[in-house]
């Protein structure tokens, strides 16, 4: 349930970027706003991953 709840929440923050990159006219700064959004969906997915693999205690940590 914290996989599917840390998902909802990265979607959410994603729409809502996006949602206010299209009221800035500023390409740059939403540019990074989108790289910014993508590197912490990243880290999200495998702090989640390395999570569950700690739980079932799989010999290999890397995701």
């Amino acid at each position: 349930m914290k996989n599917l709840t840390k998902l909802s929440t990265l979607l959410l923050t994603l729409t809502t970027v996006f949602a206010l990159s299209a009221c800035d006219g500023e390409a740059e700064n939403v540019g990074e706003e989108v790289d910014s959004a993508v590197t912490k969906a990243g880290n999200a997915i495998e702090d989640a991953c390395e999570e569950v693999k700690e739980g079932v205690k799989a010999e290999d940590q890397d995701c």
